[in-house]
């Protein structure tokens, strides 16, 4: 049986890990999430931070993908819905539902709308996937976990540089 840890626990250990990856102390590890059907990974020294979705305040005359600005401890974010940007449903605005932080690194404001985090991954546990070479260069390697389950990099440096991304104007 699992052993169940609260909510505090959780937060206290992503976030001993994530200024460990700023540190350069881990260097393998990537953090899964999980957005419109897919499974996405990000480095872990570029993830940023993750918290539960606050409310947005819509923004007038952008993109359908652009859900918003989001109010974070006093600071905004543009808040993209990654599933929506990449043409599939509406991220579902639930209790699962997370913001990745993703941009302060890069001195960008900009934060990403998931279905929800799926904790940390090793690369040594991951093998090259076949397929899914093509799209945008922020769409890196597939790869595959032990269960089988096929899971995609995303270049946040390559994302933060793409004209679609930056264009959220209708």
């Amino acid at each position: 049986m699992a052993r169940r840890i609260s909510l505090r626990e959780f937060q206290e250990s992503l976030a001993q890990r994530l200024t460990s990856a700023q540190r350069g102390e881990t260097r393998r590890a990537l953090l899964g999430v999980a957005s419109g059907g897919d499974l996405w990974l990000l480095d872990l020294s570029d993830s940023g931070e993750v918290v539960p979705l606050p409310p947005l305040t819509t923004v007038p005359l952008t993109k359908s993908w652009f859900a918003g600005i989001a109010n974070v401890r006093g600071t905004l974010y543009s808040v993209v819905d990654f599933s929506a940007f990449r043409g599939g449903e509406p991220t579902r605005r639930n209790a699962n539902a997370r913001l990745l932080l993703v941009g302060a690194r890069h001195g960008i404001n900009s934060a990403l709308l998931v279905d929800g985090t799926l904790g940390l991954k090793s690369v040594n546990d991951l093998e090259p996937a076949p397929g899914q070479t093509d799209g945008p260069a922020w769409a890196g390697d597939s790869c595959q976990d032990a269960q089988g389950r096929k899971w995609r990099q995303l270049n946040l440096r390559e994302l933060f540089a793409d004209a679609t991304f930056l264009d959220v104007g209708s």
